[in-house]
């Protein structure tokens, strides 16, 4: 996908130095773009693996309007676990016990996830990253305390006046995150802020507003993740997929990313897969993980790196 290295080459070579929230410091631009083809293939990076089981798995979940990460842990999906293992180190006291990735911090964080996973009443209490994508998405409240599913009235939306310009889902619930703010017991507040889908030669486009991207870990699931939702979108909707098109506020390389964002750009890109989607399935809230078949995946081998919380 040149589109991605395209960027990462950019934030290697523009960057400015900056610290920043989680004390690893980053190399970071202001404002980027790129654009995605759906017909030409589905955008899952060749110059490394991505685990298209966690992104199918984590759509899905986003799509049940959870924000606990048990369905994850129970589905082997491991990119919130320390998102909500460092709320528990934090809320018990126990952030500085040990070194993050020693020894003993990863076999505490391997038994905070088994405790998750077979524990429902530990999973409730632990596993919650308070009112993140799910929430937002599909039961964001209002002052009078109703609920708006935005998914389901942007579907309505597509289907019933596809010429809107008002297909809009927003992350971004400012009273909310005040209190996260205030809180720091919670994820931070929702990163991809707001997505827009758009009608035109009967394709569905979308266009995502991403505040803060780290460009080496989140950024290629976060691709993946919305060019999978715009096509699901466009299925059910009868339409076909058109554009992904990902705007970028602060995009970032954390300093202990450098060295694996070079040898990602010293890999030659492959041919894109395909995405394959289960016809029978007309409602968004049908899909499971089954109704989904990559095809013609054949990338370079992961790259490790470590997560910043």
């Amino acid at each position: 996908m040149k589109q991605y290295l395209d960027l990462l080459g950019h934030v290697l070579e523009h960057g400015t130095h900056k610290e920043d929230r989680t004390g690893t410091g980053t190399r970071s631009v202001f404002g980027y773009q790129l654009r995605c083809d759906l017909s030409q293939g589905f955008p899952l990076l060749t110059t490394k693996k991505v685990y298209i089981k966690a992104v199918v798995h984590e759509l899905l979940w986003f799509l049940s309007g959870s924000t606990n990460i048990a369905y994850l842990v129970r589905n082997d999906v491991k990119i919130w676990n320390e998102w909500a293992f460092q709320v528990y180190l934090e809320q018990n006291h126990l952030e500085h016990e040990h070194a993050r990735y020693s020894k003993e911090w990863t076999e505490r964080l391997a038994w905070f996830v088994e405790q998750v996973k077979k524990d429902d009443a530990f999973a409730q209490r632990w596993g919650e990253l308070g009112p993140i994508y799910g929430k937002q998405w599909r039961r964001w409240e209002t002052k009078d305390g109703t609920e708006i599913d935005q998914i389901r009235n942007v579907i309505e939306l597509i289907r019933n006046d596809p010429t809107s310009r008002r297909m809009i889902v927003s992350g971004w619930n400012v009273g909310e995150i005040q209190e996260l703010i205030k809180d720091h017991n919670h994820a931070p507040p929702p990163c991809h802020t707001l997505f827009q889908f758009m009608v035109a030669d009967g394709r569905l486009s979308c266009q995502l507003y991403q505040r803060s991207a780290d460009v080496f870990l989140g950024v290629p699931f976060n691709i993946a993740s919305y060019a999978l939702l715009t096509m699901m979108v466009a299925h059910v909707t009868g339409l076909e997929p058109g554009e992904f098109v990902h705007t970028f506020g602060d995009a970032h390389l954390y300093r202990n990313h450098l060295a694996q964002a070079r040898e990602q750009l010293s890999r030659e890109p492959r041919p894109l897969p395909r995405m394959r989607i289960n016809p029978a399935v007309k409602d968004i809230d049908a899909f499971t993980f089954g109704d989904f078949t990559l095809e013609g995946y054949e990338p370079h081998p992961p790259i490790k790196a470590p997560i910043s919380v």
